[in-house]
Parts: C-alpha cells; sequence; structure tokens
C-alpha cells in the first residue's frame, strides 16, 4: 500500500505543559496508511515552549520549525481567552505559510491542528477515510465557566448552531429546538455538512491547489481566521464536514490539564 503524504502542521504560541500534551498525542498518531511530516510556526515567547519544540525535532528529524520574529504577547487565563485583531491575522499568515509549503512539496493533506489538543491516535486516519476535501475532527469547550460545552464548528454564519431559511422568522422556542437538535447530532458518531469549521481540519491536495486560504476577505466582517477560510472554501465550491468519531479534547484552560487521563482513558474503549 502506497501511504499517503501528511504535512502536519500548527502554528505554536503556548504554555508549555500544555503544549507537551499535544506533542505527545501528535506522536502517538496512527500511521497505518499516512507517512507524516511535521511543521511547527513556533511563535512562543515561553523558551521552555520553543525548547519542547526543538527536542520533538531531534526524536522526528523530518520536523520543520520556523521561529516566528515578530512576537507579540496573547493572553489567556482561566476564564477565555482574548484575542486582538491584529493576533488573528498574524496566525492566518502562518497557517498559509504552510499552505504554501504542503503546496510547494505536493502533500496529498495538510492536517492543520492547534496546540492546545489532544487527539485520539485514530484521528488521522479516520479523518482521511472520509474522503472529503475539508474536513474537521469535532472537539468540545466551555467558552466561558459554568456554560454548557459547545462544537468548533457551527452551521451557518459567524457562529449560528442551527439552520434558518432567508427571510425565515423563528420563536425563541424553535431556535432551541434546532440548536439543542444539531448539538445532539454532534454528539452521535458520524460525518455530518456544517457550514463552519477549524482548528483540526484536514485539507485535501484538490482544496489546496484551488486556492483554499485564511487570508482576509476585504468585505466580511466576520470575525476570525476560520470564517474566511470556511467562506472562501465554499465560494471555490467545497463543502466542509466534521468527523465526530473521535473528538479531540480541547486544553482551554490550564485547569484542563487534569482531564486529559480519564480522556485518554475513554478513547482507549472507543477503539474497543
Amino acid at each position: 500500500m502506497v501511504k499517503k503524504k501528511v504535512l502536519i502542521g500548527s502554528p505554536v504560541h503556548q504554555n508549555p505543559a500544555i503544549l507537551e500534551e499535544f506533542l505527545i498525542s501528535l506522536e502517538e498518531m496512527e500511521q497505518i496508511s499516512a507517512s507524516i511530516d511535521f511543521m511547527f510556526m513556533d511563535d512562543n515567547t515561553d523558551r521552555t515552549s520553543s525548547k519542547l519544540l526543538f527536542s520533538f525535532q531531534e526524536r522526528h528529524p523530518e520536523t520543520i520549525i520556523i521561529k516566528n520574529s515578530q512576537l507579540q504577547n496573547y493572553t489567556c487565563d482561566e476564564y477565555t481567552h482574548y484575542w486582538r485583531e491584529e493576533l488573528v491575522w498574524k496566525v492566518a499568515n502562518l497557517k498559509n505559510t504552510m499552505i504554501g509549503h504542503a503546496k510547494r512539496y505536493n502533500y496529498d493533506y495538510l492536517f492543520l491542528a492547534d496546540s492546545d489538543l489532544v487527539m485520539h491516535p485514530y484521528t488521522l486516519e479516520q479523518l482521511m477515510k472520509a474522503g472529503k476535501d475539508i474536513i474537521a475532527t469535532i472537539f468540545w469547550t466551555c467558552w466561558q465557566p459554568e456554560t454548557i460545552e459547545m462544537p468548533q464548528v457551527w452551521v451557518e454564519d459567524q457562529y449560528t448552531l442551527y439552520k434558518k431559511n432567508p427571510g425565515e422568522v423563528l420563536t425563541d422556542e424553535e431556535a432551541n429546538r434546532r440548536l439543542f437538535e444539531f448539538l445532539g447530532q454532534m454528539r452521535i458518531p458520524g460525518v455530518y455538512e456544517v457550514g463552519g469549521l477549524g482548528a483540526c481540519t484536514l485539507i485535501s491536495r484538490q482544496a489546496l491547489k484551488a486556492g483554499v486560504s485564511f487570508a482576509e476577505i476585504k468585505n466580511l466582517s466576520f470575525w476570525g481566521e476560520d470564517r474566511h477560510f470556511c467562506i472562501r472554501a465554499a465560494a471555490l465550491g467545497f463543502s466542509l464536514f466534521v468527523d465526530t468519531h473521535f473528538p479531540a479534547y480541547h486544553i482551554y484552560r490550564e485547569s484542563d490539564l487534569s482531564g486529559i487521563a480519564g480522556y485518554k482513558a475513554k478513547g482507549t474503549v472507543l477503539l474497543v
């Protein structure tokens, strides 16, 4: 069997403890039908995090590390993450650099994964098995403390989690019914079409060569580079999908580190 050539890429500005768990999950990734190379855009201000990347490179010589010379502080705490507009487009440029590398060296897939995720070892194999040009693995996050977990995929617009037809006026009751119907569907293992996605996304060579990009669309006011990526992809004719078989674990807060052991134990059961 000829293995597919896959580039796993990540822009990295990360707490060392969180980054270490992310790197472990990359090393545990199954490579049954994939041959994996790694590319990190080192945007760390913490030297320990940069050292972790170089240690990873020593164990995996096929790894490329590009140090970003324009470092900016990025703040997160136990409440939420604080993104400034200039940081969003900085990350977009880093992701586009990885897209350029994947196209230049003719990779079959680019798998973009945020550095605060722990992924199931079968994640990449499952995404490739789905046979889609753009598909993300789902993960769940309490965006603010004491709120319910929400997915990183959505149905339409900025972050609308239910379908509404043009001109349709919904009661609050109907909007909530559709919302919880979508959330319930996302808990059932399967592959589903969505309107937006990000953070843990497999992109095919066909989509890369067609011109998908995280660059800003100037006449669009939606916040976040992932929205611009998804809208551009849809305009190019690509449908977007989410795979819910093996959800990733999001270390959104440092306190989430305590849940990794439980996540991994549950993931082992999924393979039985």
